[in-house]
């Protein structure tokens, strides 16, 4: 009874310090199905990223790939984490890429949505800035939405096209980039391959017209019927300059 009873302590303790010993398995972090033959669109978003300046144009973009005859887009996230980013509102977002140390697939279009700090701190972020020059050099469109202008004007990516950013910011990014050409009480502006807009809900006028530019006049109507949005590139206050 007592070998029994040895036998039986000994295979317990056993059993006990292999489940002790055994490595917690991890939850397998999510996988990107990236179409090669897509435009990669890239949302470059941190801490304090509004959500409307994010959300629209990642719709638009994304439905992109619902419809047959184009060449659509894979719309991913960038930041300079993998840890969960929060919106001003309180979104909560795991970046798919991290631009310091993952390997990014190339980028044709860089979206940058306004964020929290995009008028102070966050332009003080060196690392960031060098990186969206690099992306931009090689993009084939580089837009931004509300204050995301910023960003790309402290970049000096806008030094020598026509922008603009949020209405009731347009004098703070006049003063913070006196040679700039600013343009005011238009939702957006597109001067070569720099497209800014006012940001807001207007994000998505931005975004459509880039699709009608890439797409033409059915496929963007279509986009914005799909998302119950009255699309007339006509009637909307812009400047497109050749």
């Amino acid at each position: 009874m007592k070998a029994i009873l040895y036998r039986y302590f000994f295979f317990s303790i056993f059993i006990i310090c292999s489940c002790q010993d055994s490595p917690k398995k991890s939850k397998p972090s999510h996988t990107l199905d990236l179409n090669p033959e897509a435009y990669n669109a890239a949302f470059l978003i941190m801490d304090g990223v509004f959500n409307t300046e994010l959300t629209a144009p990642y719709d638009i973009f994304q439905h992109t790939k619902y419809r047959e005859g184009i060449k659509p887009m894979n719309v991913i996230t960038v930041a300079k984490t993998k840890d969960v980013v929060t919106s001003f509102e309180g979104l909560r977002i795991i970046p798919d890429f991290n631009y310091t140390t993952d390997s990014i697939p190339h980028i044709d279009i860089l979206i940058v949505p306004s964020a929290e700090h995009h008028l102070d701190t966050d332009l003080e972020d060196q690392g960031m800035i060098d990186w969206v020059q690099s992306v931009s050099r090689k993009a084939t469109f580089v837009t931004s939405h509300c204050d995301g202008a910023f960003v790309l004007a402290k970049a000096g990516l806008l030094d020598s096209v026509a922008s603009t950013t949020f209405p009731s910011d347009i004098n703070a990014y006049k003063k913070m980039f006196p040679h700039l050409d600013v343009r005011s009480d238009v939702l957006f502006v597109h001067d070569g391959k720099y497209i800014t807009s006012a940001g807001g809900a207007k994000s998505f006028e931005a975004a459509l017209y880039l699709c009608e530019h890439l797409y033409g006049k059915e496929i963007t109507e279509s986009l914005a019927k799909g998302l119950v949005i009255n699309w007339d590139l006509q009637v909307i206050p812009r400047i497109v300059k050749p």
